[in-house]
């Protein structure tokens, strides 16, 4: 029988049809890594399968011997050159996301292994105080969370993105952070003294209101709701926030464009951004596969769509376009977008004070006037 229970395999199909989805994940697909020799695949040989459900696999926590921690990129489309990001991997599970294909610099899946084999680095605080000692070093601000989410679950115990803020407080150093995680509100208290000093702004990632599309597209995420309210809890500790509308989704999330903004300004968010999704190397065929098991029906139209916007392309790597898209329809929610935020009155975000940079116990500059 096959996986499927549709009975003996055919002629000509070896390969058993992959596994349902599993609650908690956002693939089950282990995607081959493109730098390995050997490839490895299921086959049907024709005898019965075992009838027990299938379990969703445990995360496991590989440590991370990493001696730097700081990373640097020339980038026009963010507004930062140089980031951190305490984790590789990501147990959020979102299936559109575009750090997956990294895993596979590993010698891991960008599939079901990124969100279920990550690596922390658990001496990321100690390597950035070295790194911000050097007689080199030039302030500017960091990234935080650039490629996975420094709150995932792994945060809970390992306490590394916290170790990480104590630093930057500690050296005066301006941070920018990305988050769709309500658990960033657990360092409410050094955010808020660094938020006192112009030291940070946080993005708050609302990718829909939308509870069941959320559960399928980012499984272990906080719901739309909590992530509203977490806007709200830093908007009163007085923490610099906005919201980022990203990955915005044909015929998926791109209704809810204006809706999320206008909840999320409810909410308190100062600032907003938006970003169309992105499908590098192996998350176009995990999304398609996504699409197929979730939005059958669907699945079609939207990849279209999205090759309309990306010049008959999954994706598209050159500045600019990628986070934007090309044609009409992008020129249409670039408009929507623009005029949401005005009527809104959402700002430009902050400024934030690269000056006042210094080595922890070493006194502040005073002004000779």
């Amino acid at each position: 029988m096959k996986r499927d229970g549709s009975g003996p395999r055919a002629p000509g199909e070896p390969i058993l049809p992959r596994p349902a989805p599993l609650r908690g994940r956002g693939t089950t697909t282990p995607v081959a890594n493109r730098y390995a020799n050997l490839r490895v695949e299921t086959v049907d040989d024709g005898w019965p399968l075992d009838d027990d459900p299938v379990q969703p696999p445990d995360t496991v926590l590989i440590e991370d011997p990493s001696r730097s921690v700081i990373s640097y990129n020339d980038s026009p489309d963010i507004p930062f050159d140089r980031a951190i990001n305490p984790y590789r991997g990501c147990e959020h599970g979102c299936i559109y996301c575009y750090a997956r294909p990294s895993h596979a610099w590993l010698d891991l899946s960008p599939g079901i292994e990124f969100e279920t084999k990550i690596l922390y680095k658990p001496r990321a605080a100690e390597l950035l105080a070295e790194s911000l000692r050097s007689r080199n070093y030039r302030c500017r601000p960091m990234g935080l969370g650039s490629n996975t989410d420094p709150w995932q679950p792994a945060e809970r115990r390992l306490r590394i993105t916290r170790g990480i803020l104590e630093v930057l407080e500690a050296f005066n150093h301006p941070v920018t952070i990305v988050t769709k995680a309500a658990a960033i509100e657990r360092d409410l208290d050094i955010l808020s003294a660094m938020a006192a000093r112009s030291l940070v702004r946080v993005h708050l990632s609302v990718t829909s209101l939308d509870a069941a599309l959320t559960r399928k597209l980012e499984p272990r995420t906080a719901a739309p709701t909590r992530r509203l309210k977490t806007i709200e809890r830093l908007a009163a500790a007085g923490i610099p926030v906005g919201v980022m509308v990203a990955p915005v989704i044909p015929f998926l999330n791109d209704a809810e464009l204006e809706v999320i903004l206008d909840a999320a300004h409810a909410a308190g968010a100062g600032f907003a951004y938006w970003g169309l999704i992105r499908l590098p190397r192996e998350v176009a065929g995990l999304f398609r596969e996504w699409l197929e098991d979730h939005h059958p029906l669907k699945a079609a139209h939207v990849m279209s769509r999205i090759r309309d916007l990306r010049g008959g392309a999954d994706n598209v790597s050159e500045f600019g376009e990628r986070m934007r898209g090309t044609g009409a329809y992008a020129e249409l929610l670039a408009r929507r977008f623009e005029r949401a935020s005005r009527k809104l009155g959402f700002r430009p975000p902050p400024a934030l004070d690269c000056e006042s940079f210094r080595l922890p116990g070493e006194p502040r500059q005073l002004s000779l006037f």
